[in-house]
């Protein structure tokens, strides 16, 4: 779905949907509240108070790295937003596609073991089982179904917390204090342009990152055409601009687009016509028909810490626990 304008700047569109967020705060409260399944292994979820992209695949594939390398032997889990199977599955790239696990599960594959499941506790117990020595999480903050030992606070400094309104008449899942209540840390994302930091209680320890474009494999010199359909395909395009690369020309689609063979075709005529091309994310790659890959760069990101003896640390207390 794409965002609507609102949800960032406010207006009477979100003044006269607010009362509804009422019965949005009063669900989620409720749901939270159901007890769920301690898993024998540390349980590490990457969430937000919003909906839509705020980089929490790309910290779940820092801290699946971080915790490989401390000899934890993590696994993946996720609902596999997107796909259309419910699982428990094991994500076998050679076999699945994102129409089955979806985007997100694909990239989380390349790092670890991957598990699809909208029962969080049942994805829990298979990985569990299959040997995983600490579960992360994508996303699920507000999902209860697991008892999660560390959970950190997703911030996009870009976009912050939106206007501040609940569904349906701004982005946020929960109030900001409730999310906060259950979280270890705040992990905030490039530079904090929306004051949302001001909305975090003074004791909630903030881990600081900044995303950081992949693009050695890329031609410097070269004309690109780029396109996204993830939360904030901006994001990604200004990061490309940041880095140096020339594009002429953006084309965004909505979060998880599925990408038709008209569309890229289109696409393809337009950066052959402006002598460019085609670069997008590995998370649209993903949804790409494998027929459809070839010639289109892929521009990958990395999460560079502030400090990164922090995230270290917060790991490793969590997993002493």
């Amino acid at each position: 779905m794409r965002a609507p304008g609102f949800w960032t700047d406010g207006g009477w569109p979100a003044t006269l949907l607010a009362p509804f967020g009422l019965i949005t705060a009063s669900l989620t409260a409720r749901r939270v509240a159901k007890p769920g399944w301690q898993a024998p292994v540390p349980v590490f979820c990457c969430g937000n108070a919003t909906v839509g992209g705020s980089g929490k695949t790309t910290l779940a594939l820092d801290l699946l790295h971080r915790l490989t390398a401390m000899g934890a032997k993590p696994h993946a889990l996720l609902r596999g937003y997107g796909g259309k199977t419910p699982g428990p599955l094991r994500v076998d790239a050679a076999q699945h596609d994102a129409a089955l696990v979806g985007d997100e599960a694909l990239l989380l594959a390349e790092a670890a073991p991957t598990w699809v499941a909208a029962d969080r506790a049942a994805g829990g117990r298979a990985a569990v089982a299959a040997g995983a020595g600490a579960i992360v999480m994508d996303d699920g903050l507000q999902n209860p179904g697991l008892v999660k030992t560390c959970s950190l606070l997703v911030i996009d400094g870009g976009f912050g917390f939106g206007n501040a309104f609940l569904l349906p008449a701004g982005p946020l899942r929960e109030p900001v204090a409730a999310a906060v209540s259950r979280c270890r840390a705040a992990v905030l994302i490039g530079r904090d342009e929306q004051g949302a930091l001001r909305q975090l209680p003074a004791a909630l320890p903030v881990l600081r990152g900044q995303l950081m474009p992949e693009l050695g494999h890329l031609d410097p010199s070269g004309r690109y055409l780029a396109f996204a359909g993830i939360g904030r395909p901006e994001k990604f395009f200004a990061g490309l601009r940041t880095a140096g690369l020339q594009l002429v020309a953006t084309e965004s689609f909505a979060d998880h687009h599925p990408y038709t063979a008209s569309e890229l075709s289109g696409l393809r005529r337009q950066a052959e016509a402006a002598g460019a091309v085609l670069l997008t994310t590995p998370k649209d790659r993903a949804r790409l028909p494998a027929s459809e890959r070839g010639g289109i760069a892929i521009g990958g990101v990395g999460l560079i810490w502030d400090d990164p003896g922090q995230i270290d640390a917060l790991l490793r207390d969590a997993l002493g626990r």
